[in-house]
C-alpha cells in the first residue's frame, strides 16, 4: 500500500507540482491538498494519513504531531532554510524539514523514512543544526542517567535517524517492542517527539 499523505501548501500550483512529484513512483498517495490554514487540523483528523507535509511552520500549532500524542508524523516543506523556523519547526514537534528544491527521489525517500518512524531533515538543514549543538553541549550526560543498556542502544539509534523498523531489524525485537521502547525514552528525557531526543543525544556526545 503507497504511504499516506496530507500535502498542506498555500501556493496551489506549487502544490499540484509536488503532488506529480509524490506520486510518480507509486509508492506515495496525496490524499488530500489543503492550505496550511484553520481547516487543517480537522482534514488530517478525517484523512488519518500516513505522514503530513506543511509549507507553513506555524501551522504546526494547531496539529497533534507525532511523538507521545499520537498524530500523524508531520514534516516542513520549505523553500529554503531559515534559522528561527528550523528551531521552531523542532520545538513544535515537527519530525523533519524538508526543502522543495530537493531531488524528486529524495523527496519520496524522505516521505517513507517518515512513515516507517523516521526522522527526516534534508542535508542543508542537518548543516544548520549541527554547528550550533557543537558549540553549546551539555556539561555531561546526566540526562542518560537511569537509562537500561538496551534504552541506550535504541536511543543511539534513533539519534542515528534510523526507523522503527529499522531499529527493530538490528537489535532483533519487534516493531511494537521498539515503539514502546521509543514512548518510554521520550517520557524519561522530557521530550515530545524522536528529534529532540535525537538532538539531545547530540548535543552530549558531538
Amino acid at each position: 500500500m503507497p504511504v499516506r499523505v496530507v500535502l498542506a501548501e498555500d501556493d496551489p500550483a506549487l502544490r499540484a507540482g509536488l503532488r506529480l512529484l509524490l506520486e510518480a513512483g507509486g509508492r506515495v498517495e496525496v490524499v488530500a491538498e489543503v492550505d496550511p490554514g484553520p481547516k487543517l487540523p480537522s482534514l488530517v483528523r478525517a484523512q488519518r494519513p500516513d505522514v503530513v507535509l506543511i509549507s507553513d511552520v506555524s501551522a504546526l500549532r494547531g496539529l497533534v504531531v507525532g511523538g507521545l500524542d499520537g498524530g500523524p508524523p508531520v514534516a516542513v516543506l520549505a523553500s529554503s532554510v531559515v534559522d528561527d523556523d528550523v528551531t521552531r519547526a523542532i520545538d513544535l514537534g515537527a519530525l523533519g524539514f524538508l526543502l522543495a528544491d530537493a531531488e524528486p527521489e529524495s523527496l519520496v525517500r524522505a516521505v517513507l523514512d517518515l512513515a516507517a518512524g523516521g526522522v527526516v531533515f534534508d542535508p542543508r538543514v542537518a548543516a544548520l543544526l549541527l554547528p550550533r549543538l557543537r558549540s553549546n553541549p551539555l556539561p555531561d550526560n546526566e540526562l542518560l542517567h537511569g537509562l537500561s543498556t538496551r534504552e541506550r542502544q535504541v536511543l543511539d539509534l534513533i539519534a542515528g535517524g534510523r526507523s522503527n523498523g529499522t531499529i527493530a531489524a538490528e537489535l532483533g525485537l519487534t516493531e511494537a517492542t521498539v515503539k514502546s521502547y521509543v514512548s518510554t525514552l521520550l517520557g524519561k528525557l522530557g521530550v515530545r517527539n524522536r528529534v529532540q531526543a535525537a538532538l539531545i543525544v547530540r548535543q552530549i556526545r558531538p
